[in-house]
């Protein structure tokens, strides 16, 4: 971890800056593409709980997050919570491989998936087939990566320029929802809404996939954990107020939404947030809501291209993988052949697939190792370090984390029996990748052997 905590990054973000870099990357095209779908799996308004329990996955997760980017702020995030839990010289080796084995693929197949979702609400202003709208996601993945190639005080202040826009959308819509209300229609329950059987559980879980999907990235700045001022004090600020904000907003939107435009309705919307403004306002409002909605989605990519690309950064520094991701910038201080890399492979993952598979992809890919593993791991770094090593502990510890891993087992279920044994492969094939890589490099655990 030495490497790390001496590397080259500037500690240019305050709690403004990471609570709205948490923000942007949680808010981005994902509430408004996924609203309908939310509405498809629960059948009703009672489709307001998948909102619910996705925020508290989030609450309790954010705990675990909270504690270990406290305790260890530096470029990575999980890279180097997983290290040194499960030994930096051992199991930790093999662990904080797999978590970085899973971003290549998993990194780029998120801003992927807010492209893709760009294009698709873009259609709502110029509609384009499906090769326009291919052009129009590579095209947002070049200019976000040109964006952020520049040094990290400037980054900040554009977070919070983009934040403000964000902000000020959702405000807007929930303003219009709250003065068109209609409480007929947005508590119009069917029959059987709330039997509990497995069907509503199961329709649960399927919406709650989509929920937390909105959700992820109230972490994201654990990964900028060497450029955080005072970390141990603003990490956990900084998770808390994107959490509780960001549950806040999304249960009045949806809320909102289900106030004006019916439910049966709205479930079939390929624009539910540009046909709920039309619904209030007018066509010429619809298009303004449309923009301001792309601008959503821009500033999520922004905040969560950033993130990433400083995860391999910080195994590269470390020794522990390709040292080209190592690489920055001589004069701005950030790291550029990170960046490129991922933005790369995100550009041509937006040009290859659709939106909703790769929802479910992403949770899969990322539950075991990344959610799971730190979860299980707090527990057991608490009982290998002493308390002056976490400046932030969890309340009521350790259900926090107990619960996050009975949920979080839960939600890789319900992504499908097709995703979550995708997920499993991945695994496999990168500990079968880790293992030869130890073997030729003599590494652990072959070091005694060889």
């Amino acid at each position: 971890m030495s490497k790390i905590s001496s590397s080259k990054l500037e500690r240019g973000l305050g709690l403004k800056e990471a609570a709205a870099l948490n923000m942007l990357d949680m808010i981005g095209i994902g509430p408004f593409i996924v609203l309908p779908i939310v509405i498809q799996e629960m059948r009703g308004p009672q489709c307001l709980l998948a909102w619910i329990l996705g925020a508290l996955l989030s609450v309790m997760d954010g705990a675990v997050w909270s504690e270990l980017g406290a305790a260890m702020p530096a470029a990575g995030g999980s890279y180097v919570f997983l290290k040194e839990i499960y030994g930096p010289k051992s199991w930790g080796k093999l662990f904080s491989f797999l978590l970085i084995w899973q971003t290549i693929f998993q990194a780029p197949l998120v801003i992927a998936s807010g492209a893709i979702g760009f294009s698709q609400y873009f259609t709502f202003l110029v509609p384009l087939g499906p090769i326009g709208q291919k052009i129009i996601s590579g095209l947002l993945v070049i200019a976000i990566v040109i964006l952020l190639y520049r040094r990290i005080t400037t980054v900040g202040k554009i977070s919070l320029f983009l934040w403000i826009g964000v902000i000020a959308t959702i405000l807007w819509l929930i303003f219009g929802g709250a003065t068109h209300f209609n409480p007929k229609i947005a508590f119009d329950f069917p029959t059987g809404a709330f039997d509990f059987s497995f069907i509503f559980f199961a329709g649960l879980g399927s919406a709650s996939v989509q929920t937390i999907y909105t959700y992820l990235g109230y972490y994201n700045i654990c990964n900028l954990g060497s450029e955080i001022k005072e970390p141990e004090k603003n990490i956990p600020k900084s998770i808390l107020i994107s959490i509780v904000g960001i549950a806040v907003l999304y249960l009045l939107m949806q809320l909102s939404v289900l106030g004006v435009v019916p439910w049966r309705e709205a479930m079939n919307s390929k624009f539910i947030v540009s046909t709920f403004v039309e619904r209030i306002y007018g066509s010429n409002a619809a298009i303004i809501a449309t923009i301001l909605i792309l601008w959503i989605a821009f500033s999520s990519l922004f905040s969560a291209a950033l993130g990433y690309s400083r995860i391999p950064y910080a195994a590269a520094v470390d020794g522990s993988f390709f040292k080209i991701f190592s690489h920055t910038h001589p004069k701005k201080n950030f790291p550029n052949a990170s960046l490129l890399i991922l933005g790369t492979i995100a550009f041509v993952f937006s040009l290859l697939f659709r939106l909703k598979e790769v929802i479910s992809a992403i949770l899969a890919m990322r539950i075991i190792i990344q959610f799971i593993g730190q979860a299980v791991g707090i527990m057991i770094l608490r009982s290998k370090k002493p308390s002056s090593f976490f400046p932030f502990k969890m309340w009521l510890y350790p259900l926090p984390a107990l619960i996050a891993i009975l949920m979080w087992i839960g939600l890789f279920l319900s992504t499908g029996m097709y995703f979550a044994i995708g997920g499993v492969i991945v695994i496999i094939v990168g500990a079968i990748v880790f293992f030869i890589r130890a073997y030729y490099k003599k590494d652990w655990p072959f070091t005694e052997i060889l």
